[in-house]
């Protein structure tokens, strides 16, 4: 009998969920934490999602921002691989425009052969930072722009499937570990966005679409409408698949819950005047003296997002889900403890009943070898 074809991109709804949840990870850096502290809490975040029920978790690609310490997503990603042994790992997103396709189908195909059938590939246009940055970057490469995205990632689809047209300039060159070894699979790949531009072409290209609800609310229907009408069945996708990423915040009450989402507030509010550092502590965050232009990124930061307790931030995700029809709700947090992610996570995943699964005796041994070290 043979095993049946599982969809990728499809998960189930556990629990009392209704939709699958997952993980974005920004691997914030709190005042009085470390790198490593950020990158331990993203290990224990990633071992509990794999346990509990949650589909998916994402890493996401930022530069030059102290608060933020997920500049590689497919390193952190390599590391997880060997931590987990259910959960789909991926990049929300890689952002094109600051690499090469055949180096990001080089690195993404090495994932998908560390951990076969567990790899999302999700591709953005935007930098990932300030325009200084983006520069440096891509110093030697003619410049790329979110202009070049759609071209760009055409020719990461060829290296990825390694079929380039005869005579391409290309046709020889092969994205290793890939198909040109055999029977190796391929990242499902993932459109990301927060307007009609990705939506668009998503559902042109017949791809999965990710929306970044947490920063651009205001677009979320009209992007998600613009893919839906333009979505076309492709061998990827049969039908319009949607995540949304919103920012939820679950605490023990609902004044713990604001406190951390307001250092995430804080961080963003200097990271847009020029001032980007560490994310706040909760004191430090409670006692600022925010100007009137500081107050009005403040109250759409805290408009889009969902704090409060667990029960609270279910019930606003239940009708989020309602309001967009999401075929999958993406959970991330920029908030300056360590401790308060993990717990947060929990408290949802105990809110919708979500199942706990042992994790596998090798999985179990490969962290202890590693070493168990809390943030």
């Amino acid at each position: 009998m043979t095993e049946p074809i599982i969809d990728p991109v499809r998960g189930e709804a556990h629990g009392r969920a209704p939709v699958p949840l997952s993980l974005l990870d920004l691997v914030s850096v709190g005042e009085g934490y470390t790198a490593r502290d950020a990158l331990e809490a993203s290990r224990r975040l990633a071992e509990l999602a794999d346990t509990r029920g949650f589909l998916r978790y994402w890493v996401a690609e930022h530069h030059s921002m102290p608060g933020i310490s997920s500049s590689s997503p497919s390193v952190i990603l390599a590391h997880l691989a060997a931590h987990t042994s259910r959960l789909r790992l991926g990049s929300g997103g890689v952002m094109l425009p600051n690499h090469a396709p055949l180096v990001v189908a080089e690195q993404f195909g090495t994932l998908e052969a560390l951990a076969p059938g567990r790899i999302d590939l999700g591709l953005g246009r935007a930098p990932g930072t300030d325009g200084a940055t983006a520069a440096a970057l891509r110093r030697g490469r003619g410049g790329q722009g979110a202009e070049d995205f759609p071209s760009e990632v055409g020719e990461l689809l060829h290296f990825l499937r390694d079929d380039f047209p005869e005579r391409h300039p290309y046709e020889g060159i092969h994205a290793v570990p890939g198909p040109v070894q055999g029977a190796v699979g391929q990242p499902q790949v993932w459109l990301l966005g927060s307007s009609g531009f990705s939506a668009r072409l998503a559902g042109q290209w017949g791809l999965p679409f990710a929306f970044a609800h947490h920063f651009a609310a205001r677009n979320t229907l009209p992007a998600l409408e613009e893919y839906r009408r333009h979505f076309r069945p492709s061998p990827a996708l049969a039908e319009p698949y949607v995540v949304l990423g919103v920012f939820a915040f679950a605490g023990e009450s609902t004044e713990e819950a604001y406190r951390q989402a307001l250092t995430g507030a804080l961080a963003t509010v200097r990271l847009r005047s020029g001032r980007p550092g560490l994310v706040p502590a909760p004191e430090v965050a409670a006692a600022h003296d925010f100007t009137e232009q500081d107050k009005a990124v403040l109250g759409d930061w805290l408009d889009n997002a969902l704090y409060g307790t667990a029960q609270e931030v279910t019930a606003g995700l239940d009708a989020l889900q309602k309001r967009t029809g999401a075929d999958e709700l993406m959970l991330a947090m920029n908030s300056h403890t360590p401790e308060f992610r993990v717990r947060s996570y929990e408290l949802i995943a105990d809110a919708y009943a979500l199942p706990t699964t042992p994790t596998p005796t090798s999985v179990s041994a490969s962290a202890s070898a590693g070493g168990d070290r809390g943030a």
